[in-house]
């Protein structure tokens, strides 16, 4: 029971609440932080006489000459270094009395740490007392959000762990840390183990572990490195005491990492650690709805997976603790902490960041790029680097909730084929299925699904269908295999007490499989096998996989443990870890529910690819809601249940680009949105938009407006099949964009700044992104509007559509944008390789094969292709496949390739000041397993 007493306005503080005015000027006077100033303890307070005052001052410069003394011991950061606030006065303290620094109002407010970051607590000055920090009240009418900057924060040298040794080892180096005074949260661990790894020259790792218990750490495999960096490109500092941990940028002297900008804490159940960051432009840290360049304002993002559509502040489907930072060179680098604890992530305009988490250890990596793209390629060697897809994943996808029957399903397939509007893969969602019953469908109004499959395959068309992890456990004894089955083999996940969990999801009462077991993906290959041999469909999709549950836990209920109930709760949508999900203390083969929940969709993905490699023995095709690190590997994504709304169109595009730098490229948004009904205008435009994700799926809900393009007028129809053409034809370009993915961990879709990071305008563009390096989509994201804005990074850039060149200074441009068109330009030196475009991949790829090439100012091209069979297993690892490099003047063999036909015309596009080529190459016949040169005048 907790008392209460009115409090008056002055003494209210809403931890986490919007208090600094976005306008609003804040000081960023950024000095050297001196390490050793003691905190005084907290007491009652008294008056302070004369006398006592002089005392203190005495005790204060003693405690100074001490200070000189133990610095010389310190590794201190160099005086250049910008990243680390003022220090404040010496607090004063009398007779037991005790009395925050004076100077705790001189601290920026950009660089104070938040001491009470617990959501939802009414903070007044006492409560913050309580935990030794400083207290400045704000006024309450610059209140403006749910998140702002705090009036309790931690005085810059107050207690963490003491750095008493380090030692070097193979592969870097290993310290022994000591806390002396316990913090706020229970369970401190007094003694810890810091192991600094220098895996790879652009790649440093760091643990920090409790050396007398073994912790829970995430289980993905990473690699283990043997060898110690013969030439890091990294620098590393180390303080005593509070301990910090500085990072830097060799060549430059760019701070990367500070940890002692704040205090380190390391409970059982708590762990934290700050670092500051060299600019305000950082990237990634999904899954959230929010623009591509995070806002650093007080912004703190919430990593638990959750049901929930999409929506600003809130924690989504997946969790990615992984973050691009762009610094003030041009350079980049990346952050990955390996936890999938529930975790808080804080941003705050020093620029700094702040990691909350719940369990765990800290185990971190940094990688130094230099460059975005080198970044993203680190973090994939470290997380694993994206499957290969089937071809015709990248074709154009068909689904809706509420089909309601095989017969209108095959309907739509019919009328696509009718109008000739390319379509590869039908999808059917929960609806198929008999009474939401997974491995079941519906034999009354879905009788003809098996017969509508062999359809499909006779047209070169696929099928995809929904599967949820909750199995239902109220059918009758003996009559639903996947039940009985589970129950005898033991692969549910229990409650604390060891009895299945059970749960609520469409089929009613439901108990959720344990993929953390082993025996868990045998019983779910046989379940999908049995399945198979009635419907023999292509590729699986998992929904509800967080795991999603209609219960807050279980049926009856969760225990109130510490598990359910820890001492700090992350910024969670509910406000508890078992909201809309099973109990934090539900046991799973590897570790509790706590420990793992984030991971079940990655778990499920995992078992559900290799079931598919077995039972088709090709590449597999999985799209999953919830995600981890390394889900690439296994599955792609789609960005949830979005609405049709010109925002949900917008904020698509951030969205796709964040889970390309995290290593999911298959990824895309519900074209013409799920939720709601569309209109013809934003579905025209969301279908050219959604021809450029590199997942193109359009979904929509039960009961709403049909909104598939045979739905909409001629003119309407029109426009969606020629940007899906479009699409089609630009196959080998985007085949080839995912072969680098595959082999070296590119980006699909790309971000203007990772080919332009040293034009700071493209740091925030995301309207605007590129197909892999060269190719510019602008697209339309407003209503009523016939012509769009775009940014051109300096260059020459050439209309696709029409040849027409344009030289850019590095300037926005107002482009034309007919309903019947998206923008398109393609930079210039490149050679893209297209194809005559048909209703499936599998015609089209049989067509010939296109040239399109951009000249350089300087008449200089390059592109390439890389081709196999489309389906096949890791036919780059049994090299079966062929690689063919292109430039301007030739075309030379990279690797053994079939006969391929290649077609051309040529064009030229003049401008008033200068005359550009523009290069096709059409019905020419030729080898590619040979050297040929193309010439022109």
């Amino acid at each position: 029971m907790v008392s209460y007493k009115r409090l008056t306005p002055e003494e209210v503080h809403f931890a986490g609440a919007a208090l600094l005015d976005p306008d609003e000027t804040t000081d960023t006077d950024l000095k050297e932080v001196n390490p050793e100033l003691p905190l005084l303890p907290q007491s009652r307070r008294c008056s302070i006489t004369v006398a006592l005052l002089t005392l203190g001052g005495l005790i204060v410069v003693l405690f100074g000459i001490w200070l000189l003394g133990t610095i010389f011991w310190l590794h201190k950061p160099p005086s250049t270094e910008p990243h680390r606030p003022p220090p404040p006065a010496v607090a004063k303290s009398l007779n037991g009395t005790w009395l925050q620094p004076e100077s705790c109002s001189q601290i920026p407010e950009a660089w104070r740490f938040d001491c009470y970051p617990e959501r939802g607590a009414v903070v007044t000055e006492e409560m913050c007392n309580a935990r030794n920090c400083c207290f400045v009240q704000r006024s309450q009418a610059k209140t403006s959000g749910r998140n702002g900057m705090p009036w309790c924060f931690y005085t810059p040298d107050y207690p963490s762990y003491e750095l008493v040794s380090i030692t070097d080892t193979e592969m870097g180096k290993v310290g022994k840390l000591l806390r002396n005074k316990k913090t706020y949260y229970p369970k401190d661990i007094d003694a810890l183990q810091m192991e600094v790894l220098y895996e790879e020259d652009n790649r440093l790792r760091v643990k920090i572990t409790d050396p007398a218990e073994k912790r829970y750490e995430v289980p993905i495999d990473v690699p283990v490195v043997q060898k110690k960096a013969s030439n890091p490109s990294y620098t590393i500092d180390f303080i005593k005491e509070p301990f910090g941990l500085i990072v830097k940028r060799t060549q430059t002297g760019t701070v990367l990492l500070n940890t002692s900008i704040a205090p380190l804490f390391y409970a059982d159940q708590f762990l934290q650690m700050s670092t500051s960051l060299p600019s305000r432009f950082i990237y990634g840290l999904g899954e959230h709805r929010s623009n591509f360049l995070h806002d650093i304002q007080w912004n703190t993002l919430t990593m638990w997976a959750r049901d929930v559509p999409p929506m600003e502040l809130t924690n989504l489907y997946g969790v990615h603790p992984f973050y691009l930072s762009m610094e003030s060179d041009g350079m980049a680098h990346g952050f990955f902490m390996l936890n999938s604890n529930a975790m808080d992530v804080a941003l705050q305009p020093a620029p700094a960041l702040t990691w909350r988490m719940i369990g765990g250890i800290l185990d971190f990596y940094i990688f130094l790029g230099p460059d975005p793209s080198s970044v993203i390629a680190q973090y994939l060697d470290v997380v694993g680097k994206p499957a290969m897809p089937i071809f015709w994943a990248l074709g154009y996808h068909l689904c809706r909730w509420g089909y309601k029957s095989s017969d209108k399903t095959w309907n739509v397939v019919k009328e696509m084929r009718n109008y000739g509007i390319p379509q590869d893969v039908q999808w059917n969602d929960i609806d198929y299925m008999d009474h939401a019953l997974d491995f079941t469908y519906d034999t009354v109004n879905f009788s003809s699904l098996p017969d509508l499959v062999k359809d499909l395959h006779r047209h070169d068309q696929h099928y995809v269908m929904m599967l949820d992890p909750g199995i239902s456990n109220s059918q009758l004894p003996g009559s639903y295999w996947p039940f009985d089955e589970g129950m005898k083999r033991g692969i549910f996940i229990n409650d604390s007490n060891g009895d299945v969990l059970i749960g609520k999801v469409w089929p009613g009462l439901t108990a959720f499989p344990d993929f953390s077991n082993p025996d868990t993906h045998e019983w779910w290959y046989q379940n999908l096998k049995r399945f198979h041999e009635k419907v023999p469909f292509d590729g699986v999709w998992i929904d509800m996989n967080e795991p999603s549950n209609f219960f807050d836990g279980s049926l009856n209920g969760c225990p109130d443990n510490e598990l359910e109930n820890p001492p700090y709760t992350p910024g969670i949508l509910g406000g508890t870890l078992k909201a809309k999900t099973v109990c934090a203390s539900a046991r799973q083969k590897i570790s509790t529910h706590y420990n793992i929940h984030s991971l079940y969709g990655l778990m499920e993905a995992k078992s559900t690819e290799s079931a598919l490699r077995k039972i088709t023995n090709k590449r597999p095709f999985v799209i999953s809601r919830s995600t981890f690190p390394s889900q690439g590997k296994y599955s792609g994504h789609w960005l949830g249940d979005n609405r049709s709304q010109w925002k949900d169109l917008a904020t698509s595009i951030p969205g796709m680009l964040t889970f390309n730098i995290l290593g999911i490229p298959l990824i895309g948004a519900d074209i013409c949105g799920f939720g709601g009904s569309t209109t013809e205008e934003l579905c025209v435009r969301w279908t050219q938009l959604g021809a450029f994700y590199p997942f193109s799926r359009n979904h929509n809900s039960i009961d709403e407006q049909d909104q598939e393009p045979t739905a909409f007028s001629p003119a309407a129809r029109t426009a969606m099949k020629e940007a899906i053409l479009l699409r089609y034809s630009l196959f080998p370009h985007l085949y080839t964009l995912f072969y680098h993915a595959h082999i070296s961990g590119h980006t699909v879709a790309t971000p203007l700044l990772f080919q332009f990071p040293n034009d700071e305008k493209t740091y925030g563009i995301d309207k605007q992104f590129l197909w892999g390096k060269n190719l510019l989509v602008t697209p339309v994201l407003e209503a009523g509007r016939d012509y769009v804005v775009g940014y051109f990074p300096k260059g020459l850039w050439y209309d696709f559509h029409t040849g027409d060149s344009l030289i850019s200074s590095g300037e926005e441009i107002n482009l034309q944008a007919p309903k019947d068109k998206i923008n398109l330009h393609l930079g210039e030196g490149s050679v893209v390789p297209t194809q005559r475009p048909n209703t499936t991949l599998w015609v089209s790829s049989g067509q010939p094969l296109h040239l399109i090439v951009s000249l350089s100012e300087d008449g200089l091209a390059k592109g390439d292709l890389f081709w196999d069979d489309g389906e096949t297993l890791d036919t780059y690892e049994k090299d079966q496949y062929a690689y063919i490099y292109f430039t301007v003047e030739q075309v030379q063999k990279m690797h053994n390739s079939p006969l391929l036909q290649l077609a051309t015309e040529k064009r030229r596009a003049c401008e008033s000041v200068s005359c550009r080529s523009v290069l096709t190459v059409t019905d020419l016949g030729l080898n590619l397993s040979h050297n040929f040169t193309i010439s022109w005048m």
